[in-house]
């Protein structure tokens, strides 16, 4: 008889019954003691390894037909071997350590892929808690009593009572909690409440007769995560045992935020209060929002897993969905890589995307956490990284899997749908487009005219009224000022006393002498006299143009004292009429001089206008002058307010256009609104080719 050709299984390897699958199938799970690693094998697998000692694929797949109601061949006990081979679970056949060795060492791949997958995540062992466990995890029995969790809710009535009672001191002690103390407190409550957490896990898992070889931290692309080592829970048969040992680190963390509830309505002011303030607020809520997520492999991903019988159901649920994407746009007609019920096909196919989805903006913002705590070189180079391995590449090897496929995808009437399609979308974003830009704007006429009430002044006459017509040099109002007339008077006197002393040095020798310095004192006086008479200028104001009057500070009447700087009447041209607007530094590059648009006031109150762009400042606005087009009122420009002043977040440019169209205006002075304006055509890829360049260099400081 020949040798057989199939290995044997390593002998320290065990054979665990498993769980029940929903479909009724039974299930055994395979144990590497050496690394602690279990896999679940299903019926098939199973019956081939009971007849994997008879060594050739064709006396297994006999075997298994003639003693089952199964129908298998060579190929699927070639593809048991190939797991088992991956999987290390084989004895390596005299004279072939050396084969075996090159390929672990293939599997390991380079030293950068070796040092990339320890950046993506590793572990590190703190403590072997398993002979603490066995002495301490009958003595924890009381935690999972009746009498505990009856105490445990009337602690949450308790403590729900004394909130409401003491609402206006719990709502400080949150604003508290974002200063440095507060913060200080936090990351104590963080690390106490995570201890819990994975404790919680063990302790479970011990009681349920599980190993608990070791806890630690792990990193997940830098970022610190507690963990346990429950690997052991695969010995479970019962699905109601594991969704306690999965579920536990949950309840551990929202009963310990019953209890602190309770804590901080009893304890006094301090920082154990403080403590117990985050753990009955921010830790455990925040800590399960993220822990009961089944997009990633949490606790909440191994709870719905093992509630709904579907053990590895993030790789199937991939698979799925993979499947069905080439069918939908290639109708190969291959089969589905499992048979569920319908509901539960829509449902897995719908949770892959979901859980793709998830990741990329968790990926995301992982990528940009790590960018900001690191050095700037450091910190682009592993941005690079995550991007690339996390975001690029899963679709890259999903496009490259259709390659085995491209006779049967070529041949496919629906393949050449998808094909259209796809070569619409890159004309789409591959042609160049005509460019349209929008932002707010303040439509206003060109000369406008504001009278600000000056100095200390009293009003004496109101020579017009509010929407009267006046002509240019029209003097609009009178004020008096008692200081700068004080002041006048007083450089009057001056002036006759200096210009009677340069006369009489005629007569008197000593005058004589200091003429000449009176003669400077004189020019001088002449000159703050001037400079009062321009400022007199202000309690007479004249119209600089003829206009219409558009704001008049309503209840004003003669003898009324006004505040300094206070704006009394605003004075309009009616002839031309102009739109401010900004655009920031991607979209002023796409407008010239003369490039058309429009102007869609709020409300709707106006027509659209037409408009003409005049001038394109060619430097960045460092402050924003028209409130009114800020985000905080309802414009597009975000802005951040120092002292009464508004500084734009980003860099933009004003833009100023004429408009084009005669519109009789209502007699109002100003409108915001919505501003059009057309753009030169330009590429889409391209144009996010450029903004991604740009991003790149400014962060990389170049």
């Amino acid at each position: 008889m020949n040798a057989p050709r199939l290995p044997p299984l390593r002998e320290e390897l065990d054979l665990l019954a498993g769980p029940v699958l929903r479909d009724g199938q039974p299930t055994h799970t395979l144990h590497d003691p050496v690394r602690n690693r279990f896999f679940q094998l299903d019926w098939p697998t199973f019956e081939i390894l009971r007849f994997w000692h008879l060594g050739d694929p064709t006396l297994v797949a006999e075997a298994v037909a003639r003693t089952t109601t199964l129908q298998v061949d060579d190929i699927d006990v070639t593809r048991v071997f190939d797991f088992l081979a991956q999987n290390q679970l084989l004895m390596i056949p005299p004279g072939h350590a050396k084969t075996y060795a090159a390929q672990l060492e293939r599997q390991r791949g380079s030293f950068w892929k070796m040092l990339l997958s320890s950046y993506l995540f590793f572990r590190i062992p703190l403590i072997r808690p398993d002979r603490w466990l066995d002495a301490w995890a009958p003595r924890l029995g009381w935690l999972y009593g009746r009498t505990f969790w009856t105490a445990t809710l009337c602690a949450l009535l308790f403590g729900v009572f004394e909130v409401y009672q003491q609402w206006d001191g719990f709502t400080t002690t949150l604003v508290d909690t974002f200063t440095w103390s507060g913060m200080a407190s936090y990351a104590v409550a963080l690390i106490v409440v995570k201890t819990l957490h994975e404790f919680g896990h063990a302790v479970t898992a011990k009681r349920l007769g599980c190993r608990i070889p070791s806890m630690g931290v792990a990193f997940l692309v830098m970022w610190p995560v507690a963990y346990t080592d429950t690997n052991d829970v695969w010995r479970l048969t019962s699905r109601h045992d594991r969704l306690r040992v999965n579920a536990a680190g949950l309840v551990t963390e929202v009963t310990v935020g019953v209890w602190a509830i309770a804590a901080w309505a009893l304890l006094p002011d301090g920082t154990p209060r403080a403590i117990a303030f985050v753990l009955a607020t921010t830790t455990w809520i925040t800590s399960v929002m993220v822990n009961s997520s089944p997009f990633m492999r949490f606790d909440g991903y191994y709870i719905l897993s093992d509630w709904l019988e579907l053990p590895n159901m993030h790789a199937r649920a991939f698979a799925l969905a993979r499947w069905d994407l080439r069918e939908r746009l290639f109708a190969l007609g291959r089969p589905r890589p499992e048979i569920f019920s319908a509901r539960l096909h829509r449902g897995m196919i719908l949770f892959a995307w979901v859980t793709w989805l998830y990741r990329l903006s968790v990926f995301f913002g992982i990528a940009a956490l790590v960018y900001a705590f690191f050095i700037k070189a450091v910190g682009i180079l592993l941005f690079c990284v995550e991007i690339v391995v996390f975001i690029i590449l899963p679709p890259l090897r999903e496009v490259m899997a259709w390659r085995k496929d491209w006779p049967a995808i070529r041949a496919s009437r629906r393949g050449k749908y998808s094909a259209l399609v796809a070569l619409v979308l890159v004309l789409l974003v591959a042609v160049p487009w005509p460019g349209r830009f929008e932002a707010s704007g303040m439509l206003r006429p060109q000369n406008l005219f504001v009278v600000y009430a000056p100095a200390h002044a009293q009003l004496a006459t109101l020579n017009v009224a509010r929407g009267q017509t006046v002509k240019a040099g029209t003097v609009l109002m009178t004020m008096h000022g008692p200081d700068i007339e004080r002041e006048r008077a007083a450089a009057l006197a001056q002036r006759d006393s200096l210009k009677w002393l340069a006369t009489a040095g005629a007569f008197d020798q000593n005058a004589l002498k200091r003429w000449q310095v009176s003669q400077q004192e004189l020019n001088a006086v002449d000159s703050a006299l001037d400079n009062i008479q321009a400022d007199a200028a202000y309690y007479a104001p004249r119209a600089p143009f003829d206009g219409r009057l558009v704001d008049l500070q309503p209840d004003l009447s003669p003898g009324d004292w006004l505040t300094r700087r206070e704006p009394i009447a605003t004075l309009a041209a009616d002839d031309s009429w102009q739109v401010v607007t900004y655009l920031d530094e991607r979209e002023i590059g796409m407008i010239h001089v003369g490039a058309r648009g429009h102007f869609y006031s709020d409300g709707l109150s106006l027509p659209v206008i037409a408009l003409e762009v005049t001038n394109i400042e060619p430097d960045a606005s460092h402050t924003l002058a028209e409130g009114e087009l800020a985000s905080f009122a309802g414009g597009s420009v975000t802005v951040r307010n120092e002292k009464g002043v508004l500084y734009p977040d980003r860099p933009i440019f004003r833009v100023t256009l004429k408009v084009a169209d005669t519109v009789n205006f209502p007699r109002i002075h100003e409108w915001r609104g919505h501003v059009v304006i057309d753009g030169a055509a330009s590429v889409p890829a391209w144009r996010l080719v450029k903004n991604a360049l740009s991003v790149f260099w400014r962060e990389a400081g170049f």
